[in-house]
């Protein structure tokens, strides 16, 4: 068995030299919005140092015939630096680097070396074609067309999440900004590529690259760095406490990272932390070490932010007051953890014994050591500032859930948060502190997100809803174990549904928006087959602990659902969740809960260009389409010629009558699951659908 292993940039990866496949044994595509979002934001911060490199892993790899390689580990960072690049090259306008950026992600082919035109990564069959068709081939106005009902499989909707969100944060740079990415992206982003002939033998590498061995982490490292600096008679006693301390965080490297990237943005007030060896070193242990106070560093500071993590993560455990524990169960909620800074602070400085190793403040097992009699004499925790500490999470669940919703990226919360703790250490008031300022156009961009259609992932949808009924219920609501946020609409309505009567325009409307929302333990694979109205709310209805959430228990005094029936929901919730983080009412007292999408988003001074989809009476809006224009979809190996008629408000109208509000939905009544947007083009001058709301989307710019 051959072994080869080669560190390459990804100018060097994304070549002819190899064209990637994974297997049908693999996983599928799993990597989550968040997951894209912090590769693309390290990468943003590392390429501030435009000649340092940025090791992103290994790839392990099978050789199938030349340039053919199987992919065993790394497909998740192959398929999102796809992405990435794709996006790239949606928003590039010059013609050169526009060609550059596709070739990283299409072999244009050469005859005389025997090289085939196709992609250069090709997914699982399940999910092949979809991936070609819309990220690599370049239709992600397509792809953006999508609702939730049309992806076949899970990895093709994290595909499409991830893309938009991805395209919404490049966005937002200027064209040397991006340009600088992209080349950093290209030349100093790096992979060790591990090949062998030997399926078997990959597996062998995979086991040994992954489970032999226990590698030194962040933990390890400081702690050396530490107990180093000490005098010889308490080395041993500190290494101890260090032991006891971090032990029950647990040995996961990735979660030990980011308690100490978390604890350097405390101590250094600096949002992102990219190397994080050095620079924990530099701004975090070097002053302790100088100034011969590295027990104080261990006691003082190791020890309660430790606590403090813990606590944030089983809050429920903790012996803290019930308030406290509410409003940190509410911030575990999110998908995000960028919060966990400014929580662990103000536990920090609220509880003046939290890292003394006799304080009860965990409940479970006593620590390493301890006998039964000391576990049932610890201090009971000593609250000064209590008071503050409800004010500080209660402003930092505020603000969570708006830049959650606002979909803003992991360097502006993280410098949002570096903020509020640098307000907090130089004593200012909620008011003063910027960390916590929710500005007017905050609140508009989040109501807008909330009254246009839902962007965010399931879990965000859940916590919507569950802000929203704890806020009608007037307190916090016992959630069961399971629980969902599933579509009063069914995603897909058969012929025979009552729902089948609903323009598809007001059905294609509700789809993805809130009013069509509500919790329940009932979950997709068991509401799917319900087609009507009654069959659905029954089966949400079900468990007794569905009845627990207000806006679901209406839905047992509601006979039949109308159009009008979503709109009230819609409203009323999206009340709610304004109210409850308190950002129904602007400066000037205007109620924006009550303000149409249009009106939310009117004279805002954001020119930048997003993922959200783009509708034909917007494209009609704008001149770009003309009301009574003809598109045409011709398949001449099937003999079919379909024409569509743009009609005055904003739909597409079939040749037997039938409307739709979208192209893509147009497209698959007509050519089934596979088609979208990219399929019609006008009749006058032959211009894609997509080329055409290319155009709009970046007039926006």
């Amino acid at each position: 068995m051959a072994i080869s292993a080669t560190e390459k940039p990804l100018s060097r990866v994304f070549m002819s030299d190899y064209r990637f496949t994974i297997p049908s044994f693999q996983r599928a595509y799993t990597w989550q919005a968040e997951n894209i979002l912090q590769l693309v934001c390290d990468l943003q911060d590392a390429s501030a140092s435009a000649n340092t490199p940025y090791f992103l892993g290994s790839l392990i790899l099978v050789r199938n015939g030349d340039c053919k390689y199987q992919v065993i580990d790394g497909q998740q960072r192959l398929i999102s630096l796809s992405i990435i690049i794709a996006v790239l090259r949606e928003l590039e306008t010059d013609p050169v680097l526009l060609e550059e950026l596709d070739e990283l992600i299409l072999e244009p082919g050469n005859k005389l070396r025997g090289i085939t035109a196709e992609p250069r990564l090709r997914l699982r069959d399940r999910d092949a074609e979809f991936f070609r068709s819309y990220v690599q081939e370049g239709d992600l106005e397509g792809l953006f067309d999508l609702r939730e009902g049309d992806f076949e499989t899970r990895a093709q909707y994290n595909i499409s999440t991830n893309a938009r969100q991805v395209f919404d944060e490049l966005a937002k740079l200027d064209d040397d900004d991006r340009h600088r990415f992209a080349s950093y992206l290209v030349n100093q982003v790096t992979l060790v590529i591990v090949t062998t002939d030997d399926l078997a033998g990959a597996h062998r590498i995979f086991d040994v690259m992954n489970m032999r061995g226990v590698p030194l982490t962040a933990s390890d490292v400081f702690k050396a760095k530490v107990v180093a600096a000490m005098s010889p008679a308490a080395r041993n006693v500190y290494a101890a406490r260090w032991d006891d301390i971090m032990d029950p965080i647990g040995d996961d490297a990735q979660v030990l990272e980011e308690f100490f990237s978390d604890l350097h943005l405390v101590v250094s007030h600096k949002p992102m932390c990219t190397q994080l060896l050095e620079e924990f070193r530099k701004d975090v242990l070097s002053p302790y070490i100088n100034e011969q106070h590295v027990i104080s560093f261990i006691d003082e500071l190791l020890a309660p932010y430790a606590m403090a993590w813990r606590v944030i993560d089983q809050p429920t455990d903790s012996t803290l007051p019930d308030d406290v524990v509410r409003q940190l169960v509410l911030l575990n909620d999110y998908p995000t953890s960028d919060w966990k800074t400014v929580a662990m602070w103000a536990l920090v400085h609220s509880i003046g014994n939290l890292g003394n190793a006799d304080v009860e403040i965990v409940t479970g097992s006593p620590t390493r050591g301890e006998t039964e009699d000391k576990q049932t004499n610890r201090e009971p925790i000593r609250m000064h500032d209590g008071t503050r500490l409800r004010t500080i999470l209660q402003a930092l669940e505020r603000v969570t859930g708006v830049d959650s919703l606002n979909r803003q990226s992991p360097l502006v919360r993280r410098t949002r948060m570096a903020n509020a703790i640098r307000g907090l250490d130089r004593g200012y008031t909620m008011p003063q502190n910027k960390g916590f300022l929710i500005t007017d156009e905050d609140r508009r961009s989040a109501l807008a997100h909330l009254r246009g259609e839902l962007q965010t992932n399931p879990k965000m949808n859940r916590l919507l809803l569950i802000r929203a009924n704890e806020q009608l219920a007037g307190g916090r609501i016992t959630r069961p174990r399971s629980l969902n946020a599933m579509p009063i609409l069914p995603d897909r309505v058969a012929k025979d549904s009552p729902f089948a009567a609903w323009p598809e325009s007001v059905r294609d409307f509700w789809s993805a928006r809130i009013g069509n929302l509500a919790l329940t333990q009932a979950n997709e694979q068991q509401l799917t087959p319900l087609q009507t109205f009654k069959e659905r709310r029954d089966r949400m209805l079900m468990s007794a602990s569905s009845k627990r959430f207000p806006l679901t228990e209406q839905l047992a005094h509601i006979d039949g659902c109308t159009a009008k029936t979503l709109q009230w929901r819609q409203d009323e919730t999206i009340r709610l969740i304004a109210e409850f983080w308190n950002i129904r009412y602007d400066e000037g007292n205007t109620d924006l809960s009550v303000l149409d999408e249009q009106q939310l988003t009117h004279g805002s001074s954001s020119r930048t260009p997003n993922a959200k989809r783009v509708t034909i009476a917007q494209v009609l809006a704008s001149g770009l389409l003309i009301a009574g224009e003809t598109l045409v979809w011709e398949r001449p190996r099937k003999g079919e010629r379909w024409v569509a008629t743009v009609t005055d408000d904003g739909r597409l109208r079939l040749e037997d009558g039938n409307e739709y509000s979208s192209p893509t939905a147009a497209a698959r009544a007509v050519g089934g699951a596979s088609a979208g947007l990219s399929v019609w083009k006008r009749t006058s001058d032959g211009c894609k659908l997509s080329e055409i709301w290319k155009t709009y989307r970046m007039q926006k710019r």
